[in-house]
């Protein structure tokens, strides 16, 4: 696991979520999560039913915010697990050893070594920067991914107000994917932000 990694924002528009989602992947995201924090049951379903159409074509995983019960009805390629969602090690004993698991660690190292013991996929850091999306206490410190890095074999994410500019130093940290939601989806260019990301990885 290594580039961009796309997070959709909470938009009802099905057509506009899948065009941009397909600029970034044309631009050369590596992974999509869907997460829609107010969207209804059938909206999800066919927002998720048309990204994992689209991520399959490009052959890109689309893993699902939160929702195990739906990444098991579409067979998405995995989930991932906030800190108030089930456990790490519920997911895996779900999902079985093939699924991608993801885990929001915040700024927690030891949630991190928690995730890495119930079988987690990757682990998520941040937030570094502020968001214009999501709200948290930015109190990430860098040196969290080198920390991890040394410690587990595990990918490191890392999400929070990420621009290629600021995204930069973390990755010279060893951060294997950067986490975006509003530098891609709401750039100008989406697959010109994507194509700036992906060059921090040498891509």
């Amino acid at each position: 696991m290594k580039g961009l990694y796309i997070v959709t924002p909470d938009w009802d528009d099905t057509q506009k979520l899948l065009d941009v989602t397909e600029m970034a992947l044309r631009g050369g995201a590596a992974l999509v999560q869907y997460r829609h924090k107010t969207a209804g049951e059938t909206l999800r379903r066919e927002q998720t039913e048309c990204l994992l159409a689209l991520c399959r074509s490009y052959q890109r995983p689309l893993i699902i915010n939160d929702h195990i019960d739906l990444c098991l009805a579409v067979d998405a390629d995995g989930v991932h697990i906030g800190g108030t969602d089930m456990s790490v090690a519920q997911a895996r004993a779900i999902l079985g050893s093939d699924k991608i698991v993801g885990a929001s660690c915040y700024g927690d190292l030891q949630l991190a070594r928690d995730a890495h013991r119930d079988g987690a996929s990757y682990v998520a850091f941040g937030g570094f920067y502020p968001s214009r999306v999501k709200k948290y206490p930015v109190t990430t410190s860098s040196q969290i991914v080198t920390q991890s890095k040394s410690e587990m074999p595990l990918p490191v994410v890392v999400i929070g107000g990420m621009t290629e500019k600021d995204a930069a130093p973390l990755v010279a940290c060893g951060a294997d994917m950067v986490a975006a939601i509003s530098s891609v989806y709401l750039a100008a260019d989406p697959e010109m932000a994507a194509r700036d990301f992906v060059r921090l990885f040498g891509k």
